[in-house]
């Protein structure tokens, strides 16, 4: 009897199209394909890799994986300003180490985030992500639901983040 049971390696027809230096680290077949965790993102059945920069939120239930993507929706001299995307749903079969590794490269990619209240109602979010393949931190904000967009206050509030960020 085997203490261990390794997972058998990801069939040759399932492997979505790695980059040159993009690992395997976890996978798992879900109910409509497989999700592949790579160093470099989440490969989710039948769409693109997710970088993990591009993740602003994944949940385990213990079946079910939720992964809610952000992308850009405006860009700024030093920030991006992003918004969330559909959330996307999938089963799990076998999960093994996917949700401990998703959990892990979504939270090592921040490396700053602060919520801030608007003078005009609702707020933002201002983070520093790192971006695998990008040298330096990667700052975006996202607004609350319904704040009005307020441009000049943000400009401040990314430079002050950015300032607090950087080692003196």
């Amino acid at each position: 009897m085997a203490l261990f049971r390794r997972k058998p390696k990801l069939p040759a027809d399932q492997r979505p199209a790695l980059e040159q230096d993009e690992r395997i680290l976890a996978w798992s077949p879900a109910a409509d394909g497989v999700v592949v965790v790579t160093n470099r993102g989440l490969w989710l059945p039948g769409l693109h890799r997710l970088g993990w920069h591009e993740i602003h939120k994944a949940v385990w239930s213990g079946r079910d994986l939720v992964v809610t993507p952000a992308s850009v929706v405006d860009e700024r001299s030093d920030y991006k300003v992003v918004a969330d995307q559909p959330i996307l749903s999938m089963l799990l079969l076998d999960p093994g180490d996917v949700p401990d590794q998703i959990r892990a490269r979504v939270t090592r990619s921040v490396a700053y985030t602060e919520h801030h209240p608007l003078p005009d109602g609702g707020g933002v979010r201002v983070v520093a992500r790192r971006v695998s393949g990008v040298d330096g931190l990667t700052w975006t904000v996202r607004y609350d639901p319904g704040t009005p967009k307020d441009e000049a206050t943000v400009d401040e509030l990314v430079a002050a983040a950015r300032a607090a960020a950087t080692p003196a």
